[in-house]
């Protein structure tokens, strides 16, 4: 058959599923992005392997267009006047997540008789989240309140202290088994953090300014969505984080263009049909054969993290003056985890071949857990938060 005829029709035909588990899953109270990704499971080679070969060559670029989008979004949060509510408790309540997560995940695995090379490395990777599942299960959602701008803020900021923290891990590691390249690693990780900020601040400038002054509706779309793929684009070509600048565009957008807020209601409209390609092959990418042969160190690795995530999230809530809806229940909010941690993963895997087969199998076997557990512990969060609609939960 002809690949157009084939892409046609696998793409109509999952936008079609997309909507079908959407509908299933406002009946059976689960998030969508669990049945989007369970779905994808059962397409990919796990299980069916239903996808035609083309999806590979579709899911690099549908996965940067969507987390492009979705990083532009969650930065459009970060607002002056969000900062001056909740920016002690988004700060204190990320480093404690952060900080926690990575310490009691290194501990632990240590105590069971992981090389501290590989633990460091699996701690540091503990500390990434999830933001396009997270955003989504709040828009879902349809969530709105204090609790859901902090869970926000946090995710807007959880994946820039992720990358602090697994440059430091790669650099530590990398002086402990003899590679050298400390220094080389550090100013690696600068460049990608100061460059990704760099190009976030260049385009958010001139975009806040001239963005708005045309009609609404298509012209609008057009315009936002050029600018947020044009960062994305630059900070691809140029190396560093697309997410993290994606981001730091959407917080000066969000900031300077004060005369209207259409840019991101633009990309809201056209965001969901390339989550819904994300999800799907995100979750056909998933082996499950991962699972097996890790058995305790996975199991650590996954029990470590939750308990790092609530208990970090807690303490940072107790120090930054939090309620007890926020310490309670922020820690589940931040469970899901997905591809920024894979992606750390395949670094530390070229960097060190040695222990790419621990390091990748956990890594994988662990994703497969939070994707889909994640989102699920995320909505409970919400609902026990009370910053759920009665509409959106039954």
């Amino acid at each position: 058959m002809d690949h157009v005829a084939i892409t046609l029709i696998t793409l109509g035909g999952l936008f079609i599923a997309g909507l079908g588990l959407d509908v299933l899953a406002r009946r059976i109270r689960l998030p969508r992005v669990t049945l989007l990704l369970v779905f994808g499971v059962l397409l990919g080679p796990s299980a069916f392997d239903l996808l035609p070969e083309l999806g590979e060559t579709w899911r690099p670029m549908v996965t940067d267009m969507a987390l492009v989008m979705v990083g532009f979004l969650l930065g459009g949060k970060l607002t002056l006047g969000t900062l001056r509510e909740s920016g002690r408790l988004v700060l204190w309540i990320s480093l404690g997540a952060v900080v926690v997560t990575a310490a009691i995940v290194l501990v632990g695995l240590l105590l069971i008789g992981v090389s501290l090379e590989i633990a460091l490395l699996l701690a540091a990777l503990a500390t990434s989240t999830a933001p396009a599942a997270t955003a989504d299960v709040v828009h879902e959602a349809r969530a709105d309140g204090r609790f859901t701008r902090i869970l926000l803020g946090i995710v807007a900021v959880d994946d820039a202290w992720g990358l602090v923290v697994f440059s430091l891990a790669l650099a530590a590691v990398g002086a402990l088994s003899g590679h050298g390249g400390t220094t080389e690693v550090l100013l690696a990780s600068a460049r990608e953090i100061g460059g990704a900020v760099l190009i976030g601040v260049g385009l958010g400038v001139p975009t806040a300014y001239l963005t708005g002054r045309i009609e609404p509706g298509e012209p609008t779309l057009a315009e936002a969505l050029g600018a947020v793929l044009l960062c994305g684009g630059i900070a691809i070509w140029f190396e560093v984080s697309f997410l993290l600048a994606a981001m730091v565009l959407g917080t000066v957008v969000a900031n300077l263009a004060r005369h209207h807020t259409r840019p991101f209601h633009a990309i809201e409209g056209i965001e969901w049909p390339f989550l819904i390609l994300f999800f799907v092959l995100a979750g056909a990418a998933l082996d499950l054969t991962a699972l097996g042969g890790i058995g305790l160190p996975l199991l650590a690795y996954v029990v470590l993290r939750m308990l790092g995530r609530i208990l970090g999230a807690r303490w940072g809530a107790a120090v930054s003056g939090g309620d007890r809806v926020i310490r309670r229940w922020m820690g589940l909010a931040l469970m899901p985890q997905a591809g920024v941690a894979l992606g750390m993963a395949l670094v530390g895997a070229q960097r060190f071949p040695e222990m790419a087969e621990v390091i990748l199998s956990v890594t994988i076997g662990a994703t497969i857990v939070f994707e889909i557990a994640g989102p699920i512990a995320t909505r409970r969060a919400l609902l026990h938060a009370k910053e759920v609609p009665a509409a959106a939960d039954g």
